[in-house]
């Protein structure tokens, strides 16, 4: 099964931010992810056997007990791979350093139990689309550079089961799992 550990964005943040870039979809943009699904991820496994789930849900559970809540807010953006090759297109969250170390938690407390966490070095964003082929998103950098959001205190963090599409075309469907309260 496909798991993934994130902080979500309360619905006045995701609003703030959806309304900013309602007016600036194109058809040229990149297919947009829905903003109800907007969320930050701090591990992701896309291989979680079954019998793992409890202790990888119990590690994270004792994780985020040990962490504060944190204050984070969304502003500016990015592309992976990169602004000339973009494949993704994201918004940035500013966290003043403190999500790398609980993304860092959480991705062991995942690989501890066997949940092989993928991906490369922590970047803390909300994926707003992909490209259905590599473009230079410069433009949408420059839009993207204009827009701060209003800040909150994430005292939670959430792991989710992501049942991917088994068709190309369909999106993917998210079941939380739990909801692991920063701070006990």
């Amino acid at each position: 099964m496909s798991v993934f550990v994130a902080v979500q964005p309360p619905a006045e943040v995701v609003e703030h931010l959806e309304d900013f870039l309602e007016p600036r979809r194109d058809v040229e943009g990149p297919r947009w992810s829905a903003p109800s699904g907007w969320h930050v991820t701090l591990a992701f496994a896309g291989a979680v056997p079954e019998r793992v789930l409890e202790p990888l849900l119990d590690g994270v559970r004792a994780v985020a007990a040990g962490r504060p809540p944190v204050e984070l807010s969304v502003a500016g953006g990015g592309c992976f791979p990169d602004v000339t090759r973009a494949k993704v297109l994201w918004a940035g969250v500013e966290d003043g350093g403190a999500l790398e170390p609980l993304a860092a938690a959480v991705r062991s407390a995942v690989a501890v139990v066997g949940g092989a966490p993928e991906g490369g070095p922590f970047v803390p964003h909300v994926t707003l689309g992909r490209f259905g082929r590599a473009v230079d998103a410069t433009r949408w950098l420059r839009v993207l550079d204009t827009y701060r959001g209003p800040s909150w205190v994430a005292d939670e963090v959430v792991v989710v089961h992501s049942h991917l599409p088994r068709e190309r075309g369909h999106r993917p469907r998210h079941e939380a799992l739990a909801s692991c309260p920063l701070g006990g």
